[in-house]
């Protein structure tokens, strides 16, 4: 229930990419804690809900507190006017063309949405003069080949049109913070996966793999590099992170990580372990998987978000890889 306006009116929040791996799990947060959630998804000739389907409840229903709304970040003119019907007292913006391979292909789009995509939305909260708190995902990305360990002050050095689209977003979000004063801040956050995972990333990639060769059907897994380093965390944890960042007094932007380092070959050793596999004997090299530009290493520092936030990261990636695989078993058998 809603702290700052003094009643036992249900906040509002709107979330953007709800359909997706974090929208999914901040929904489900946001429900737990009492929320009334608004998410925008967009048109399509097939059913994208399915990772909030179990949380979906009919509109009409009494007590309903979900509710989805046609719509894109590459229109301006529909996020203002939905913006001022649902007047949300909190914007969390985890919509994205978020896939950084992909980027390289479809980059002109992935600036589109990503980077102007932020703009759009946070122009038309100043626009109509909305009084919310708002949340932009940044992502570690941003930093690409700075060295690590990486932090609030580290300078930028985006490696994919992914990670450049990231640093606009991230510096338009301040621009609008500092300039008209508007509670906006940066989640900057380092590679979260989890069960909902897209398939395509390379976390869930390895786990749903392993599942599918343990069950005899496949044998083969074609990687890219393996020797990246990365601070995997698990996004449940994460989503508690932003929705922490727009309770404090204060905006300001913080980096969200678990200060670990691991790479894809440590990843794809805990994952085949786990079923009792050794993954040199199905992991076959594929330079189609590579990036133009790699990033060779990705490690967070923290310390701000636990001190200020009292936030601290529990699972790693051993024990997220456990948790992942055991999903992907838990699917294939139905």
């Amino acid at each position: 229930m809603s702290k700052r306006s003094g009643n036992t009116v249900p906040k509002k929040a709107l979330i953007t990419g709800i359909t997706g791996q974090d929208g999914s799990y901040m929904a489900e947060l946001l429900l737990a804690k009492g929320y009334e959630v608004h998410g925008l998804i967009r048109r399509a000739s097939t059913f994208n809900t399915g990772r909030i389907e179990h949380l979906y409840a009919d509109p009409h229903e009494q007590g309903a507190r979900l509710f989805l709304h046609y719509a894109d970040l590459t229109e301006g003119s529909r996020l203002a006017t939905l913006l001022s019907r649902i007047a949300p007292e909190e914007v969390y913006n985890l919509a994205a063309q978020s896939h950084v391979r992909v980027s390289f292909d479809e980059p002109e789009y992935t600036a589109d949405s990503t980077a102007l995509g932020t703009t759009r939305l946070l122009e038309a909260i100043r626009m109509i003069d909305l009084n919310c708190r708002f949340y932009q995902a940044s992502s570690s990305e941003m930093f690409g080949a700075t060295p690590p360990p990486q932090d609030e002050d580290t300078p930028f050095y985006p490696r994919s049109p992914y990670g450049a689209a990231k640093v606009y977003a991230y510096w338009m979000t301040r621009n609008y913070r500092e300039a008209y004063g508007m509670f906006a801040v940066n989640g900057i956050l380092f590679n979260h996966e989890s069960p909902r995972r897209g398939e395509t990333f390379v976390t869930r990639k390895i786990t749903r793999s392993v599942a599918r060769i343990k069950a005899g059907l496949e044998d083969t897994l074609f990687m890219g590099n393996i020797d990246a380093a990365r601070d995997w965390g698990y996004a449940p944890e994460y989503v508690e992170a932003m929705w922490r960042m727009l309770q404090h007094d204060t905006p300001t932007d913080y980096v969200v990580a678990t200060g670990t380092s691991y790479t894809v070959r440590d990843f794809l050793r805990f994952a085949f372990e786990h079923a009792g596999l050794d993954w040199e004997a199905y992991v076959k090299f594929d330079e189609r998987y590579l990036r133009p530009t790699e990033v060779d290493s990705l490690i967070g520092d923290p310390s701000k978000s636990a001190r200020v936030l009292g936030w601290k990261p529990q699972v790693l990636p051993p024990e997220l890889a456990r948790i992942m695989v055991e999903a992907d078993m838990r699917l294939l058998a139905g």
